[in-house]
Order: structure tokens, then C-alpha cells, then sequence
């Protein structure tokens, strides 16, 4: 525990500034805890922070709150995790809207190598019953995380798929870490405790509410490395899961139903516009992922049991993204700070450098490639 901690945990806590307002306030302020010693006049100059919302900080800015809560995490052995940790997810980072603060109740490891979200309906058939279960049997053999949302339906089937294969799995709620919902996955939840766990951006004691079911669904998109939606009508959480897992730039999956079933709506709809691969096995998803059952990805390491590659003239970090771009020929923006594991601001500010050298160029879709 830093005095960063408390301070962000503190800054989370306030109504109203949620995790984009946050980074804002840090950023104009020049540091979380010069956010608690701002005064009016230096607040209410931050372009975008009304008045409104000052005297909300205000009346609401004290870390005493955030440590008392601190200690309860403590003495329950629940993790919290700022994204200026390392234990922070890296998937993660490079969202505009990434949490400030994620709390952690089990032993996943969010930087696992691979993780799969499997989301849809609550009100699953025999026929996404029998899916889910199958695609969590496949995917024993690439050793993934497998990520959900504890709900009814297609969710805790797949948690529980998971834990019959040994598979870690995760459930990100939309309460506090200590309220598990629903209450009928209580025992389940302390199941996934033992090989993987459950995950929230929520303070002690948050209850349910709608609008944190699209906040909690950011994360799991944000979490998979690729989604598959199974079952979903023309509505639902399933859907707003795979918007943002295709806005986030993750592979997205959906596995198609007859025509004449509701459950199968929005799965189909999405294939159709061609917002989803069509799912039909595994094995397939894995040759389109280039996923091999050794946990390593051909052209997307650095390849640690070879030399590192040096590039003359250019530092020992812009020679990291160059013999990734060398080796994959073009990447996306996420997967270079994914497999650099450096922070998003110094890739971006590395990049912007390596193209003014000519040596990189920009492509369409936030790509990058050598020039």
C-alpha cells in the first residue's frame, strides 16, 4: 500500500468522476494527490470540470475512507489494483476508460498469456448449454483464462465448465467484491476463489444497479484477448459486450443458431454484418488466432531464447517495437503494448519518433508497420 493507493481509491470513490474524469483531473493537477490540494480556483480552470462538479470533489475528497477500506481488503486477502501497478491488467492500459482501481478476490493472474470471454443470455437453451460446454472442453488444451460476468445463463455455465476442466476462470461483477450477485452463485464464486477469482471496479458494499452492467461488460471485452457471444436475442448484455470488445480492437466470435430462434437473434445479426467471425470449433478459432497448444504465438514474442535484435542508431527500446514489427510485418497499437509491456504513453511517444525517423509507417485501423 502507497499513499497513491489511498489516494486513488479515494478519487474513485467520489461521485461522478469516474475513470476518464479521474485521469483528467490527475493529468491537469500533475498528480492524484495534488487533486486532493487543489482548491477551487485551481479546479474550476480544468477545461470540462464544471461547477457542479468541483463542489462535489470537494465535499467528497478525503482518504481516510479510502484507507479505512484499504485495511477491510487487508484482512480479507483481496487484492487492489491500481493501473499504475504491474499487477494491473496490460490488456487493460490501453483503454481510454480502464479503471483506476480494480479489486481482486482469488489468485488470477489478469497478464495470463491467453484469455478467452465467453458472454450471452441468461436464458440459455440445451443448445448453448451444450456449446459453452464443448468450447470450454476445447480450449483446455491452449490453457486460457476463461472470462465472464458470474451471471445467469451462458456466464456461470462457462464458469462452471471451467472449473470441471481446470481451467482458471474469472468473473467481473458489476457490485462490490464483497456482494456477490446473483446470491444463488455464492458457492460457485468461492469455487473460481481457488483457480482464478472474482473482479470488480466497484468499493465495498456497491449493490447492483443497470448502469454498472455496461461499465462491468467494458471489462471483460477488455480482459479477452477474443470474445465468443454463444447465445443472445436481438438484445442484451452479450451484445454490449461484444460492441466494446470490437471497438477495443479483440477478435470477436459468435456462434450462429437456427433462424427461427430468438436465443439466436443476436448472434446471427452480428455474422450477418459482418461484426462477428462465424464460430464453428476451436480448432478453427485457434489456426485464426495462431494459437499453438505451446502458449507461445509465432511472430509475436520477441523470442527470449533467441539474441535480441539490434538496430543501429536507435535506442535499446525502439529496437524492442522494431524486432516486433520486423518479425509480425504489421501490428495493432494494443498488441504492441501488450508484447512490448511498456506503458501506452511511451509506446505512442516511441512510435510518433520511429515514423519522423521514417523507419515506421501508420496503417488504416490504428496499425502500425515498418516502413
Amino acid at each position: 500500500m502507497t499513499d497513491e493507493t489511498i489516494y486513488l481509491m479515494a478519487l474513485a470513490q467520489i461521485p461522478g468522476v469516474g475513470s476518464v474524469t479521474a485521469r483528467h483531473l490527475i493529468s491537469y493537477c500533475g498528480g492524484v494527490k495534488e487533486v486532493f490540494q487543489a482548491d477551487y480556483r485551481k479546479l474550476i480552470r480544468i477545461p470540462g470540470v464544471g461547477e457542479n462538479l468541483v463542489k462535489t470533489i470537494l465535499r467528497n475528497r478525503n482518504p481516510d475512507q479510502a484507507l479505512s477500506e484499504w485495511e477491510t481488503c487487508r484482512r480479507n486477502n483481496i487484492t487492489v489494483c491500481t493501473y499504475r501497478d504491474n499487477r494491473y491488467p496490460k490488456r487493460l492500459l490501453s483503454l481510454y476508460d480502464a479503471p483506476l482501481i480494480l479489486y481482486l478476490d482469488g489468485n488470477a493472474d489478469l497478464n495470463s498469456r491467453r484469455t478467452v470471454g465467453i458472454v450471452g443470455t441468461r436464458r440459455i437453451t440445451p443448445y448453448g448449454r451444450d456449446v459453452t460446454e464443448q468450447i470450454v472442453r476445447d480450449l483446455v488444451p491452449y490453457s486460457p483464462l476463461i472470462v465472464s460476468g458470474l451471471a445467469y445463463g451462458v456466464d456461470v455455465v462457462a464458469h462452471r465448465a471451467a472449473l470441471r476442466n481446470e481451467l482458471p476462470t474469472l468473473g467481473v461483477m458489476a457490485t462490490g467484491i464483497d456482494q456477490i450477485y446473483p446470491r444463488e452463485h455464492y458457492r460457485i464464486a468461492q469455487q473460481m476463489k481457488k483457480n482464478g477469482g472474482v473482479l470488480t471496479e466497484f468499493v465495498l458494499g456497491t449493490r447492483p444497479d443497470y448502469p454498472r452492467f455496461p461499465a462491468r461488460n467494458r471489462i471483460i471485452a477488455g480482459l479477452s484477448d477474443v470474445l465468443i457471444l454463444v447465445e443472445s436475442s436481438c438484445k442484451g448484455g452479450g451484445l454490449i459486450t461484444a460492441e466494446f470488445a470490437s471497438n477495443y480492437h479483440r477478435d470477436v466470435y459468435a456462434v450462429p443458431g437456427g433462424i427461427f430462434q430468438p436465443m439466436s437473434e443476436g448472434c446471427n445479426r452480428l455474422i450477418g454484418e459482418n461484426k462477428a467471425a462465424l464460430f464453428y470449433s476451436v480448432q478453427a478459432m485457434a489456426e485464426d488466432l495462431r494459437w499453438n497448444r505451446s502458449g507461445t504465438e509465432a511472430g509475436l514474442s520477441l523470442f527470449p531464447d533467441e539474441p535480441p535484435a539490434v538496430f543501429d542508431g536507435f535506442t535499446g527500446e525502439e529496437s524492442q517495437l522494431l524486432a516486433l514489427l520486423k518479425r509480425q510485418g504489421q501490428l495493432h497499437i494494443d498488441e504492441l503494448y501488450w508484447y512490448s509491456g511498456m506503458p501506452p504513453g511511451k509506446v505512442a511517444t516511441l512510435l510518433l519518433s520511429l515514423e519522423f525517423k521514417g523507419v515506421v509507417k501508420s496503417l488504416p485501423g490504428k496499425k502500425y508497420g515498418l516502413s
